[in-house]
């Protein structure tokens, strides 16, 4: 797994700059999206690398765009300012920001300042001016929300970045097979790094303090959003710990909004060694009671059963939908451009009939083989799209958002006659059940991006 000072962070070059050189000296392009305005509301949760790449995605294609970035890492510059100061884990936050800031030279300027590292040996080693500034700035003005406000401003970030919480985390694994004596032994593995890099296999997780105080302008954006996007990222520490903070798992789950849950491409070392895509989705069921999602989007060269997928989908409420992401000079990441136009397909689905996808192929019609990422142009712009949605399922109906009895809880869809706006369906397949314990680790791990 690439290394870094920050726990789980490949490097800090951001998804922008891996993009540039096909968009342009200029930076990055306008949107591209068909949507009225600017774009649908967008909410994102995640954290590092997974979630700059989720960003320099949607950037493209809405100017309604809010990050909500997890809180709970605890190693390398971002654990050191946590413990020294008090501070909030900047490092992630900082990763967001850069991921939205501005093309012009003023904006990309100051981003690689704040992705710069102090090297040598001293004190300031290994840490990111960003996550300096943006620990300072915490401290000046009293509040990490308006610190980021300020930061963004600097680096002329499109959209807005927010905590999870105001308050650190900490990330508690229930642990087995760390003990070759006793293989069934649990023990409590504690923080990001411990949970995310420990060989034994995950049985539970959970955040302490038990309820932390989630951040209320990012409850207040999930509640304005038309869609909610989670992952790709790290299984256990960067995207459960968003439903395991029990205010903003009931402000997501009551939301008006979709849900699309974004899979990983390729294995983690540690967390999540040889879990199948399903089991991902039946861990995340497991933790999240009640929580139904849309759309599952995952890559098919990283999926090598497809109707198994679909099936645990289902179980969720979701339709899969397949669609090559993946960058082709790293299989291991997600390629902006390529991820841009598999969300861009999913939203114009629902744009334009929120029951169109019922007419859609089922996942079994594809084949389980890697769809390469060359076949689809790096320079594809949502017309090149529509041809995608044939990837995805028929198991379910698009499930009823928001508290409330199903007939009266409407869509986000603005625009359209009451009777396709208003639903009387019930939840439906929305239930997971009992998952039972994670599926036999047979394949390779998702990695934290």
């Amino acid at each position: 797994m690439p290394n870094s000072a920050d726990h789980g962070r490949a490097d800090d070059r951001d998804p922008a700059a891996a993009a540039a050189g096909r968009d342009g000296a200029a930076g990055w392009p306008g949107p591209v999206s068909a949507w009225a305005d600017h774009g649908p509301a967008v909410v994102a949760f995640g954290g590092g690398h997974g979630l700059a790449a989720s960003l320099a995605a949607l950037r493209r294609l809405t100017d309604r765009l809010t990050a909500v970035v997890t809180v709970g890492d605890d190693g390398g510059s971002s654990g050191r300012l946590r413990a020294e100061l008090g501070a909030l884990p900047p490092g992630d936050l900082r990763m967001a920001l850069a991921a939205l800031a501005g093309p012009d030279p003023w904006s990309r300027s100051w981003t690689e300042l704040f992705q710069r590292r102090f090297e040598g040996d001293g004190p300031l080693a290994g840490h990111a001016v960003g996550n300096l500034v943006l620990a300072a700035l915490a401290e000046h003005v009293g509040s990490p929300v308006a610190a980021l406000e300020l930061a963004a401003q600097l680096l002329g970030v499109h959209g807005r970045v927010l905590p999870l919480s105001e308050d650190g985390i900490d990330i508690v694994a229930e642990v087995a097979g760390l003990d070759p004596a006793d293989p069934a032994a649990t023990r409590l593995v504690r923080g990001q790094v411990a949970v995310a890099s420990t060989a034994g296999a995950v049985c539970e997780v959970w955040v302490e303090p038990a309820e932390p105080r989630a951040c209320a302008p990012a409850c207040a954006a999930v509640e304005a959003a038309d869609w909610l996007i989670l992952g790709p990222g790290s299984l256990y520490t960067s995207m459960l710990p968003h439903l395991l903070v029990p205010e903003m798992h009931k402000t997501i789950t009551g939301a008006a909004a979709r849900r699309l849950l974004v899979l990983n491409l390729v294995a983690q070392a540690g967390e999540t060694e040889g879990f199948t895509p399903e089991a991902h989705l039946r861990v995340l069921a497991r933790h999240a009671p009640g929580l139904t999602v849309d759309v599952v989007l995952a890559d098919p060269a990283a999926v090598p059963d497809p109707a198994e997928l679909a099936a645990a989908a289902a179980e969720l409420g979701a339709r899969l939908h397949l669609a090559p992401v993946r960058a082709p000079e790293a299989p291991g990441t997600h390629d902006p451009v390529l991820l841009a136009a598999a969300f861009e397909g999913v939203f114009a689905a629902y744009r334009e009939d929120p029951f169109a996808l019922a007419e859609a192929v089922p996942a079994e019609a594809v084949p389980a083989e890697a769809v390469p990422a060359e076949a689809v142009p790096a320079e594809a712009a949502p017309a090149d799209v529509p041809a995608a949605r044939a990837n995805l399922t028929t198991d379910s109906s698009p499930t009823p958002r928001g508290p409330g009895p199903a007939a009266q809880r409407t869509s986000w869809i603005t625009g359209l006659p009451d009777r396709l706006r208003r639903s009387g369906r019930t939840p439906g397949a929305g239930s997971a059940g009992t998952p039972g314990p994670p599926d036999p680790r047979v394949t390779a791990r998702d990695p934290k991006e």
